[in-house]
């Protein structure tokens, strides 16, 4: 009775509302943490699958391609992925070739552009072959005991020359001297400055970026700007950390749609899946870049 002459029990009922709606909230947003991981999840998962689409496009626009050519039937005796000590001694085999001057042939190809002519004199009818594996490093001597290409992670700029043994810069192939690589994406960003393949210092972190809207309109529309905004924060927070490193050379490997913001101030870019907190992701990324192709013309 008193309660109810004071107003206490009005207020009483009021506490008890607002106690019971701070409950709701707080679950809500419980729910909604729940759907933010549960969102990065598939995020990243939908990037893994998109990426082996485009490895499974790729080898199906190859394919087409050798039906379309004039030489269908050319394959290339076999294609290997090549890292660490497999690669070191690949390039140790061929810097070990020796012929009379200008006999053996080196043509960096790029992935655009005709063929040297020199490719041409050198692998004959296989020459299309190089196409396939461009951009590429080919290697041939005219005895025609050595036939192959390779893509090296750095590639030099295009060039086509003959010389008594083949131009193979271990640079171009392998971690060597100082450097720093940089993995990018979206929602993280690390780097690591490396003396040949040891890292002697890192920086990493994550940011809060949002996961891919699934609606359409208006509300679309300011959660993609919003989204863009923390992205464009994330790349100056990324930019802030190269300028600090020491290195003599800088690599960039992440997703593809953010590798243009630093071709200005990178040596070489590469579009890599690497997954994980950012020093485990620096490392599948650091293993992903320093490996070549190699195929066997």
């Amino acid at each position: 009775m008193l309660d109810r002459l004071l107003g206490r029990a009005r207020l009483k009922e009021r506490i008890e509302e607002l106690e019971e709606e701070k409950r709701h909230l707080e679950r809500r947003a419980e729910a909604e943490e729940e759907r933010r991981a549960e969102a990065a999840t598939a995020r990243q998962a939908a990037e893994e699958r998109v990426n082996r689409l485009e490895d499974r496009i790729a080898e199906l626009e190859d394919r087409v391609e050798r039906t379309e050519s004039d030489a269908p039937d050319l394959e290339f005796r076999g294609v290997e992925t090549v890292r660490g000590d497999r690669l070191d001694e690949v390039l140790s085999r061929l810097e070990s070739v020796e012929t009379d001057p200008e006999g053996a042939l080196t043509a960096m190809v790029g992935a655009g552009g005709s063929r040297p002519d020199a490719v041409e004199e050198a692998f004959g009818d296989r020459a299309a072959l190089v196409d396939r594996a461009r951009p590429c490093l080919a290697v041939a001597d005219d005895a025609g005991l050595v036939s192959a290409a390779l893509a090296p992670p750095v590639a030099p700029a295009p060039f086509a020359e003959w010389d008594a043994g083949f131009r193979l810069e271990r640079k171009w192939f392998l971690p060597t001297g100082r450097f720093a690589l940089a993995l990018v994406r979206s929602d993280l960003f690390a780097v690591g400055t490396y003396q040949g393949r040891e890292r002697v210092d890192f920086e990493g972190f994550e940011s809060d970026v949002k996961a891919d809207h699934s609606k359409g309109g208006f509300s679309q529309g300011r959660f993609e700007r919003r989204r863009d905004a923390q992205i464009d924060e994330h790349l100056e927070q990324a930019e802030a950390a190269l300028a600090a490193v020491d290195a003599d050379r800088l690599f960039v490997v992440g997703e593809s749609t953010l590798l243009g913001e630093f071709d200005d101030r990178a040596d070489a870019t590469a579009a890599v899946d690497a997954t994980g907190d950012p020093e485990a992701a620096l490392d599948d990324a650091f293993g992903t870049f320093w490996t070549t192709r190699l195929y066997r013309i």
